[in-house]
């Protein structure tokens, strides 16, 4: 309850607050302190002083606690155990952030972000990354939000690997709401976090705020599908501001939605083609070479044996969608012939049909 008290004084943001629990350790020792005490630390005015000596608990607090214990929630301090190291290297922590499922104080974090409107490569393109990231055990983090989030999260749930949310809306409005199932999904496979009370929902000037602990607490930043005005530049940002590594995987050059990736890595951001070109930027994480055995035994186990004509077919698909009649040219086959092939590529599960007759290489798999 002393952290939820000191929060609500007026006048104190997560600045000032992280000042007085630096300097007083703990918010009942701030209530206690002298005002010539309070009034040396930075940003602490005679008026603020007054706020904290004479502040009462809003009633939502108690509202709010009284729902977290009974929703199996709970709240990580800046001393809990359990509070993301990383993240105290801001000067605007949190004070607290509400959980859900079991969130770990680990290091090995890297977020994944990007388009709301993902195409199907990026969609791929993420699900690929997340794969291959966990299986060194290092923990996707995203924001849940459609698209690109949403394909980050659900790339490391596939392949039993934990990931962690961060919302810009409370713990009980869910955003966006289809996401219901996959947010129960991540909380008993990682964690959803939140800095913001329980009902509060998902506005604007919230995500600014969500964005500034998703790279806060990994050590490293991937944009994936980002437009130039896209938010998660903002991201990417922040992550460059706190001292993280910023990487962005390239798409087309000829889609608007790649447009800011491509912006990133002119500026210095780095090229991402596999899981290794992140892996190899931090020199604490040796299992580079693992990595590279894991990438290239799960595509040889997980490639099915192939005809002449299926590895035909399979060899002339790409990450990005092509139609049916180009690839009727490009390999001179009869329609028919082709038509039936693709079907038993899709029921063998490494090609995928996309609207409008237009297939691709299913994520996952390549050409080895």
């Amino acid at each position: 309850m002393p952290w939820f008290a000191l929060k609500t004084v007026k006048g104190i943001g997560n600045h000032i607050f992280k000042r007085l629990i630096d300097t007083f350790r703990l918010p009942e020792h701030v209530f206690e302190a002298s005002d010539i005490d309070l009034l040396q630390v930075k940003g602490v005015t005679p008026r603020l002083a007054f706020a904290i000596k004479n502040h009462k608990i809003p009633d939502w607090v108690k509202k709010d606690l009284d729902l977290v214990s009974k929703e199996n929630y709970r709240i990580a301090t800046m001393t809990d155990p359990s509070y993301p190291s990383l993240l105290l290297q801001l000067p605007d922590p949190p004070p607290f952030l509400y959980v859900y499922g079991n969130l770990e104080n680990k290091s090995r974090n890297i977020a994944i972000v990007g388009s709301r409107n993902a195409t199907k490569y990026g969609i791929s393109a993420t699900k690929q990354l997340a794969k291959d990231l966990v299986s060194l055990q290092i923990t996707i983090v995203s924001g849940m939000a459609r698209g690109i989030d949403t394909a980050a999260h659900a790339g490391a749930l596939m392949y039993k690997g934990k990931t962690v949310a961060v919302l810009g809306s409370g713990l009980k409005r869910i955003y966006p709401p289809e996401n219901i199932i996959l947010f129960h999904k991540i909380a008993e496979n990682g964690a959803v976090v939140s800095e913001f009370p329980l009902f509060t929902g998902p506005e604007p000037y919230n995500f600014p705020l969500r964005n500034r602990i998703i790279s806060g607490i990994c050590i490293g930043t991937v944009i994936v599908e980002a437009a130039k005005k896209s938010g998660s530049l903002i991201t990417a940002r922040l992550a460059a501001d706190q001292g993280r590594e910023v990487f962005a995987v390239p798409g087309s050059i000829f889609s608007f939605k790649s447009s800011g990736t491509h912006n990133l890595i002119k500026q210095g951001a780095k090229l991402v083609a596999d899981a290794r070109d992140i892996i190899e930027e931090f020199s604490y994480l040796d299992e580079i070479s693992q990595l590279d055995h894991n990438i290239r035994h799960c595509k040889t186990m997980k490639n099915p044996s192939l005809t002449a004509d299926q590895q035909l077919v399979f060899e002339a698909l790409e990450p990005y969608p092509i139609h049916l009649n180009d690839l009727v040219r490009n390999l001179s086959m009869e329609p028919g012939k082709l038509s039936s092939i693709m079907l038993e590529l899709e029921l063998k599960g490494i090609v995928q049909q996309s609207p409008g007759n237009y297939f691709s290489v299913a994520a996952g798999f390549g050409k080895i």
